[in-house]
């Protein structure tokens, strides 16, 4: 069996866009990213993020709107290499009556029984219940402060949640 998956979001995790406005957190660099027509985003990342991501035993996969760009714009800051990318096609923004997040049941296909951590800035309890009902191994959803992004005690949990999972997956 393979390793577990781990799902990265990038704006609230990789990009801590709810912090101040006009003070670039720490350890972070801007760029400024042009995905879709019209004026380029501001983002900060963090260098440091992909190697400690790259040191716990996951497979990466990125889980956010970025889809396909997240290989172009996000991932050589960081230090990742090309990862696949969850495919959102026509769930992409589109709110569900059952307050589940739009990404999670996207997520829980891709998983494909693999067991799997999933960082994001937005899922709830909708989210946990409808990860229970619908996917028999272990998964993690762990929430990242948009403010902050993700911090030392964010990797820390993803480590434990991985040890706590047969080594090979």
């Amino acid at each position: 069996m393979s390793r577990p998956l781990l799902f990265l979001d990038v704006d609230g995790p990789l990009n801590p866009y709810a912090a101040q406005p006009e003070r670039r957190p720490e350890g972070y660099t801007t760029i400024r990213a042009t995905v879709r027509p019209g004026r380029p985003l501001r983002v900060w990342l963090n260098p440091s993020h992909g190697p400690a991501l790259l040191s716990l035993d996951y497979d990466l996969c990125w889980a956010t709107t970025w889809m396909a760009e997240a290989n172009r714009w996000i991932g050589p800051v960081v230090g990742l290499p090309e990862l696949p990318y969850v495919d959102f096609g026509s769930a992409l923004l589109t709110e569900r009556p059952d307050g589940v997040h739009w990404k999670t049941a996207a997520i829980v296909a891709r998983a494909a029984g693999r067991p799997f951590a999933w960082v994001d800035d937005e899922q709830g309890p909708p989210d946990t219940g409808y990860v229970r009902a619908h996917h028999a191994t272990p998964a993690l959803l762990h929430h990242v402060n948009p403010r902050i992004g993700l911090r030392e005690p964010d990797f820390a949990a993803l480590a434990e949640f991985r040890a706590s999972l047969p080594q090979d997956g």
